[in-house]
């Protein structure tokens, strides 16, 4: 039950009427944190890892923690590889273990966006028991090595949608709706509910068939949220608010503690953080008790 990938939870979610968090993980510490905070919660998980934290730490390390981990927990947790734009990288994490991947065609022209999308489908459903996240439209902001200014991002055409899932075998789809990465320069980002929502019952209103993914979490308001969510968001990614929270922990304690030289008070005050601000999240996003 422990080891499962995305599709199964977020099937759930999507007929429930609630979202997954997905949390971007860089370390062990963050890591614990967001399963240590689900488990308290009962609630289902998807631990994240973009592309350079998980050639910087081995995909192989983080799949061996990520089962380790999973294995002893009592709720369904997933390991997904967010935003690559590598197809190759890509199928080496599904070789190595994780159970969802995503590939970020999404600044490809659209025809090119479908042909890799497709590619890493075909390869991951061979394997069994992956599946497989893609986007159409971009996302504004910077995640990980991939970067789109406000100015280049286009949001999901509702009819494309429908072309790019059926020509893809997509498992769980993540339209550009207006919300970015990163952190937000005004307090009411435009988000184009309208669209999300055209989106939603295009796919899924005869019957849940692709569950829906919003990037860029971090700073939308909790009002905003609860309309995705009631929309038929069913994923939801977060990963600047637990950068900042590592770094701002840290360097609060340090400050604070500047005779100390004990690593492990640091790591105790980073994963208490990084676990209060989770557990906020699965609250937000309807999950507690779901698992």
């Amino acid at each position: 039950m422990s080891i499962v990938n995305a599709k199964e939870m977020l099937l759930e979610a999507t007929k429930g009427k609630y979202s997954v968090g997905a949390f971007n993980i860089t370390n062990l510490i963050q890591m614990e944190a967001v399963v240590e905070a689900a488990v308290e919660k009962k609630a289902p998980l998807i631990i994240q890892t973009s592309v350079t934290p998980s050639k910087f730490l081995g995909r192989d390390v983080l799949v061996a923690i990520y089962r380790t981990l999973a294995g002893a927990a009592p709720i369904p947790i997933c390991l997904h590889l967010d935003h690559s734009t590598d197809v190759k990288y890509c199928k080496q994490c599904a070789d190595a273990g994780y159970t969802n991947i995503m590939i970020d065609a999404s600044k490809q022209e659209f025809e090119e966006n479908v042909r890799q999308t497709k590619e890493i489908c075909d390869y991951c459903h061979a394997l069994g028991g992956i599946s497989v996240e893609g986007e159409l439209g971009t996302v504004s902001g910077v995640e990980d090595q991939v970067k789109v200014v406000e100015n280049e991002a286009a949001l999901c055409s509702p009819d494309q949608a429908i072309e790019f899932i059926e020509r893809t075998g997509v498992d769980l789809f993540a339209p550009a709706i207006g919300t970015a990465h990163g952190v937000y320069k005004t307090k009411n980002p435009k988000i184009d509910f309208e669209r999300f929502e055209k989106i939603a019952k295009l796919i899924n209103g005869q019957g849940v068939k692709v569950p829906l993914v919003v990037h860029g979490g971090t700073g939308l308001p909790p009002d905003y949220v609860e309309r995705l969510v009631a929309l038929g968001g069913s994923k939801f990614n977060v990963s600047t608010e637990l950068k900042y929270t590592l770094i701002d922990t840290t360097f609060d304690y340090i400050s604070k503690n500047r005779e100390q030289y004990d690593p492990g008070k640091i790591d105790i005050a980073v994963k208490d953080a990084i676990r209060k601000a989770v557990g906020r999240w699965i609250d937000m996003l309807g999950s507690a008790g779901k698992a």
